[in-house]
């Protein structure tokens, strides 16, 4: 990603006109979120959504530039998933610019159409299959997700509940609160086989609006949208016979950061099932400019086990030297394993 990881746009923030600000943080969010499944926007996809917050072209414009550049420009990267990441992003600054929100399970479906169209063929279908995901904050084990054969029964009782629900004299810690447990519930349904969580983000800015929380940090869905994602599976996730149980207090504390300005410290490894148990958990320790190239940087080894870091130095545009040094702290704290040559081997994330 260009400049500095998660500083694209940051100079209209600072120069403070509120168009283009506003502008700035819908598209930092947009990017941000693709990070939840370890992608990364293009550099054109950056040039032209400058171009938008410059006010040259119109979000409509963005996504038919995107259109068209990967109809006669690179070759498909099924790997990085850049294409995905493009579309995605602009489907999602389109979205989150538009001041129009139904909260029920028809809108629901249909911002995961909007995103996902042409990229998944399931875009905006429920599911019809199980699923299972190996999950890194829970060392390699899976939430267990609603059943295919109740889905959208699910999905209507959970918004209808959610509905009903009267904020009526709660304190904002309660509401916020009852905003974490509507929220897990919603993503632990995992009505989509893929794109949920991204789904789930860009519903959950739209419904915090139409409650009134007009001034999201919506940052912070750019800077930690991973740390968003595995606090939606410690939220889910119980193993009595080892001592883990549910708990909802890491995504209390990111929503208490976005919605009331709060600044908790917002850490991957402490939500770890075996943090602090081993002090071996701290891939996110490493001495680099910010935590969240070294969670993009083990999660691009999750998605591919034989990236290389110049690889990783070109698609995060950081220097080959930080490249081999996080990945040679990430090495050192017990969080991946290389197996093989430096040349023929592979990647195995771990915990020690």
């Amino acid at each position: 990603m260009s400049e500095n990881l998660m500083d694209n746009f940051g100079e209209y923030l600072r120069q403070g006109e509120p168009d283009k600000a506003e502008k700035a943080k819908v598209w930092k969010t947009a990017i941000g979120l693709q990070q939840v499944d370890g992608l990364i926007p293009s550099d054109y996809l950056i040039a032209t959504a400058r171009q938008n917050i410059e006010g040259e072209i119109s979000i409509e414009d963005v996504k038919q530039l995107i259109d068209n550049y990967y109809k006669q420009g690179p070759l498909k990267d099924t790997e990085s998933r850049t294409e995905e990441a493009d579309k995605v992003s602009a489907r999602i600054a389109e979205i989150l610019s538009e001041q129009t929100f139904t909260f029920s399970p028809v809108e629901f479906l249909a911002i995961h159409r909007r995103l996902f169209q042409g990229i998944y063929s399931h875009a905006g279908k429920i599911r019809d299959y199980n699923i299972t995901k190996k999950e890194w904050v829970l060392n390699g084990e899976t939430v267990l997700y609603a059943s295919a054969e109740s889905l959208k029964a699910t999905l209507e009782y959970d918004l209808e509940q959610e509905k009903k629900f009267n904020y009526n004299g709660l304190s904002q810690q309660e509401i916020v609160e009852h905003l974490a447990h509507f929220i897990s519930y919603l993503w632990q349904i995992h009505i989509f086989g893929e794109g949920n969580t991204r789904t789930t983000a860009v519903f959950l800015i739209k419904y915090l609006r139409k409650l009134g929380f007009k001034e999201v940090n919506n940052n912070l869905f750019a800077e930690h949208s991973w740390y968003f994602r595995n606090t939606l599976v410690r939220a889910n996730y119980e193993d009595l016979s080892k001592g883990i149980h549910k708990t909802e207090k890491y995504l209390i504390r990111f929503l208490l950061n976005l919605v009331s300005g709060e600044n908790h410290l917002l850490k991957n490894r402490e939500m770890h099932v075996h943090y602090p148990d081993t002090g071996k958990i701290q891939y996110d320790t490493v001495k680099s400019k910010s935590d969240t190239v070294n969670d993009t940087v083990f999660y691009l080894i999750k998605q591919n086990n034989k990236i290389t870091a110049t690889e990783i130095s070109e698609r995060l545009k950081i220097s080959l030297s930080t490249a081999k040094r996080i990945l040679k702290g990430l090495k050192e704290s017990g969080s991946v394993e290389r197996i093989g040559s430096d040349k023929t081997g592979h990647w195995k994330t771990i915990v020690k």
